[in-house]
Order: structure tokens, then C-alpha cells, then sequence
């Protein structure tokens, strides 16, 4: 008789257990919540602008709980191909942020994050294709970047609005837009052979330059080497005229020892090497002055 009421105090406990279990939950700050009865969504807990985090409860076994990030959330997109305006392929990665700002449409139409995902995906491609679309191909690698972006994250905002995803989109980003790897290497070709055209040009006007640096230099040289050998001659011919008036100042005092100056100059002239042969006449004026010395006497 002891044990039965034990027994039961037991089972009531545990009953009782079971039933505060399922009907306490509790949502983060991080987190909001959405309370199904039989499958359908009755309340929304801890909402973008509600309170609710912390301790909850719900009907037991009648009801469950679904909960979902309140951050901001983020997304990578695959690479998509796309073709501009002047119809060149492009590469394009794209960065896209977004949060649940409408728990109860989110699960109404799209349930999970993955799903969620995998639809954002869809509406940032397709944004992509029209925008980018409309736009020549250096305009979107560089040229009009942050307009683009800007462009095209409205554009998905409006279209994640019509599709009634509950979500807002915070921020849209073109990480890359680049060429296709088939395209590359003919890229790089030809942008190699427009450099190598470049370096041509700047080596024949280079080599334009050296040949007429050099062609002044030379005729500077040949004008200064012309000058000088002038200035030299006029200077020699000076210096022989002064020479002459002095020796014929000099020689009219003496004309016998000028006389004899030029003889003694003949003879260093003539025999001065020590290899001259002479053929004359004994008594032939050249040699006077061995004869008569500077006089020119006997």
C-alpha cells in the first residue's frame, strides 16, 4: 500500500516533467521564433522590433517551435557568366547581405535558410544579366563599379520585395568581374603584342634621338676642330711674319752673319741625319764656309 502512492507520485512527476519540457522554449537574443499549431503559424516571437528573447511558453504536444537567425545574414554567389552590352563574356562574383525582416512571410514561402539561398541566388543572377547587361564591358570592370552595385542592389531589393521572401537586402557587392579563362589567354596575346608595339615605337624614336644627338655632336666637333685648326693657322701665321720681321730686322744690321745663319741652317738640314750624299764641286758656294769660316774670307 506504501509503494502504490509513491508509484504514483513518480509517474505524476515525470508527466509533469514531460509536460513543462514541451511547453517552455527559450529564443535568443541572436534568434527569433516562429509558434506552429498543428503545422500552422500562430505568433511570432522576438520579431526585427519586438521583444520576446528569453523564456517562452507554448501549448504542449499541440504546438512547436521554429526559429531563425535575427542577424544579418550573408551570401556567396556562384560565378555567373554574363554578357555586356557590346557582347563580351564576363565573369562575375557577387556579395550579397541580407537579414529576415518578416519571420511569418519567410517561412510561408521559402521555410529555410537554404531554401532562402538558393532563391536569392536565382534573383542576384538574374539582376546581374540585366543590369550588367545594359552595360559595355570596361564600364563594368572598372569604369561604373559603385553605380553598378548600387543599381543592382536595388534591383534585387525589388525583386526579393515582389516575391514576397521576407527578407531585406542590407548590401550588395561585385567582388570580381573578370574574363572568361577561355578569353584570357588571347587577352594577355594581344595586350602583349600592343606593348611589344609600344616598345618598338619608343626604340625607333629612341634610336631617331641618338642619331641626331649624335649628328650635332659631330658637327660641333668638325665646327670646333675647324675653328681651332683656323685660330692655329692665324696664330702660326702670325708668329711667322714676327718671326721674319725680327730676322730681317736682325739680319739687315749683319747680312754677313745672316748669311752665315742660313748656311749653318742648310748645312743641319742637309747633313744633319748623317745618310745625305752630296755630289758637288769642291769650290761650290755651299761649302764657302768650311773654307773661309764666318766671314767668308781666306
Amino acid at each position: 500500500m506504501t509503494r502504490n502512492p509513491l508509484v504514483f507520485y513518480a509517474v505524476l512527476a515525470f508527466v509533469a516533467l514531460i509536460i513543462v519540457a514541451n511547453s517552455l522554449f527559450v529564443v535568443e537574443q541572436r534568434e527569433q521564433a516562429i509558434v506552429l499549431r498543428f503545422g500552422q503559424p500562430v505568433r511570432v516571437i522576438h520579431a526585427p522590433g519586438q521583444p520576446g528573447a528569453g523564456l517562452n511558453f507554448k501549448q504542449p504536444f499541440v504546438e512547436n517551435v521554429v526559429k531563425f537567425d535575427r542577424r544579418n545574414l550573408a551570401l556567396e554567389a556562384d560565378q555567373e557568366e554574363v554578357i555586356s552590352a557590346d557582347q563580351k563574356r564576363l565573369v562575375v562574383d557577387a556579395f550579397l547581405r541580407y537579414r529576415i525582416s518578416d519571420p511569418l512571410q519567410y517561412y510561408r514561402t521559402l521555410r529555410d535558410e537554404r531554401t532562402a539561398q538558393d532563391r536569392l541566388e536565382r534573383l542576384v543572377n538574374s539582376s546581374l544579366r540585366e543590369v550588367l547587361g545594359q552595360i559595355n564591358q570596361s564600364d563594368i570592370i572598372s569604369g561604373q563599379r559603385d553605380r553598378l552595385m548600387r543599381q543592382s542592389r536595388l534591383d534585387v531589393a525589388r525583386r526579393a520585395k515582389e516575391s514576397r521572401l521576407g527578407l531585406e537586402i542590407i548590401d550588395f557587392r561585385i567582388k570580381r568581374a573578370d574574363l572568361p579563362a577561355a578569353n584570357q589567354a588571347s587577352v594577355y596575346r594581344r595586350m602583349q603584342t600592343q606593348r611589344q608595339q609600344i616598345a618598338a615605337q619608343y626604340r625607333a624614336q629612341g634610336e631617331q634621338q641618338k642619331r641626331e644627338i649624335i649628328a650635332s655632336a659631330d658637327k660641333e666637333v668638325a665646327i670646333t676642330i675647324a675653328t681651332a685648326q683656323q685660330e692655329g693657322e692665324t696664330t702660326k701665321g702670325e708668329g711667322d711674319a714676327q718671326r721674319t720681321r725680327i730676322f730681317g730686322q736682325a739680319f739687315g744690321k749683319d747680312p754677313a752673319f745672316a748669311s752665315f745663319y742660313r748656311s749653318m741652317q742648310a748645312y743641319e738640314a742637309g747633313l744633319g741625319q748623317g745618310d745625305t750624299t752630296l755630289v758637288l764641286s769642291p769650290d761650290s758656294a755651299f761649302f764657302k764656309y768650311f773654307e773661309q769660316g764666318p766671314s767668308g774670307r781666306r
